[in-house]
């Protein structure tokens, strides 16, 4: 078998077109670099213009069977890679358009007004939950999960030992889970 890569562009999509593999991989090799360079200069994005090139070769190998070989690859190659970046620009223009749309839209500020409202009964429910615990075990509590102390800092804040600190608070979460039910401790635990 000859080395592909002293075959020429017309005589690669001839091979291509019949679905041969090593000459796709040849063509990839010889134009990936130049075509990348051709869309980076277009789009501006590294990222997105390999995507656009990386697009073309798949369009390329998809559609090998009807390629035009005598036509020459490299025209075919830069044709192509043209309209994906003008597919690009499209959609990014459809995108800008949508995210825009949301901007006068009324229910926006009203679901996050809401959101917060909600968010804060709920600390105010869990509050006074916490302030229903026995004084001793609140105190440990909220050092643990408001202050953020570990046990051993509790522990040495209030002259206990580090085992009492750990069971007043698995005590208290686990009274706080029975009053508040499960969703509501799992916003316990992960909020404070």
């Amino acid at each position: 078998m000859s080395d592909y890569r002293e075959l020429s562009d017309c005589d690669l999509a001839f091979l291509l077109k019949d679905g041969d593999h090593v000459a796709y991989t040849e063509i990839y090799e010889r134009y990936f670099g130049l075509l990348y360079v051709h869309g980076r200069k277009k789009i501006r994005d590294n990222e997105e213009a390999r995507d656009v090139v990386q697009e073309t070769f798949v369009s390329l190998w998809k559609n090998k069977i009807h390629l035009k070989p005598e036509l020459g690859i490299k025209a075919y190659l830069y044709t192509s890679l043209r309209n994906k970046i003008i597919d690009f620009y499209a959609h990014q223009d459809v995108n800008s358009r949508y995210i825009n749309s949301f901007k006068d839209y009324p229910q926006a500020s009203y679901c996050i007004t809401d959101h917060r409202i909600r968010e804060s009964q709920l600390a105010a429910i869990i509050e006074n939950e916490i302030k229903a615990l026995p004084p001793r075990m609140r105190e440990i509590f909220e050092l643990s999960r408001k202050e953020h102390l570990t046990h051993r800092e509790v522990a040495e804040r209030l002259d206990l030992s580090e085992h009492t600190v750990k069971t007043q608070v698995k005590h208290a979460l686990r009274i706080l889970r029975v009053r508040l039910g499960f969703l509501v401790y799992l916003y316990l635990i992960t909020r404070f």
